[in-house]
């Protein structure tokens, strides 16, 4: 008779069983999905991480506001909108947040009340179609840790610009310890994909990552794409 063991290691050869295990592992730690985590992470009074702030913050801010200035975009579509405090150092002519968790909705709503040029709207209420000349993703697809996640988000992503797609992100296969973190080559998910976007540029990070110094650095790059 076989072990639990080697039962388990069939189990997890069969790709569905795969899909399953990684979506619901890490329960001991309060991990079960990416939308879950975030929204409790939320509501716990956690932040969107250390790349919203500081000088990390500051060098994604003076490089989108840059683009949309040189390029003369009119409206912004973000995927990951967060908690806002990224935004808060941007100037985009008019721009919608989407996020898939309900508590970031709620904080953004509040904390641009005033603010007509801005709305925020969760990942289940954005009519298919939504279209801006810009659209982005910064610090979201190495939080994406289920593949059709992953797939769903890309296609949103690039289905919802005229013009340009920024994407500010990991770009390698690797696994990481932090369970809510999973890195992709997601380049290469464009060229299967989405052909008919090109890879226009890449800025490399300004503080690239440093293990003694998390906070402060980041293992994300900018990558432009335009459509061919």
């Amino acid at each position: 008779m076989a072990s639990w063991t080697q039962v388990k290691n069939i189990l997890k050869s069969l790709p569905l069983i795969r899909e399953c295990l990684t979506h619901f592992r890490g329960r001991g730690d309060q991990f079960t999905t990416s939308s879950d985590y975030w929204e409790q992470r939320y509501k716990t009074g956690g932040n969107s991480g250390a790349g919203s702030y500081n000088r990390l913050a500051e060098f994604k801010a003076n490089f989108l506001n840059r683009f949309v200035i040189e390029h003369e975009i009119r409206s912004v579509i973000e995927f990951g909108s967060g908690d806002g405090a990224q935004l808060k150092l941007a100037s985009y002519p008019s721009y919608t947040g989407v996020d898939i968790a309900p508590k970031a909705v709620e904080m953004c709503r509040v904390l641009f009340s005033g603010d007509n040029s801005k709305r925020f709207l969760h990942w289940d209420d954005v009519i298919p179609g939504s279209i801006a000349e810009l659209s982005l993703s910064l610090d979201v697809i190495y939080h994406l840790v289920e593949d059709r996640v992953f797939d769903d988000y890309m296609r949103r992503l690039f289905e919802s610009s005229q013009r340009f797609v920024i994407v500010y992100s990991s770009n390698m296969d690797q696994d990481w310890p932090t369970k809510h973190v999973r890195h992709r080559q997601f380049t290469r998910w464009v060229e299967q994909n989405k052909p008919e976007w090109r890879h226009k540029s890449t800025l490399k990070n300004a503080y690239p990552y440093d293990s003694q110094n998390p906070d402060e650095t980041s293992f994300a790059d900018f990558y432009v794409f335009a459509l061919r």
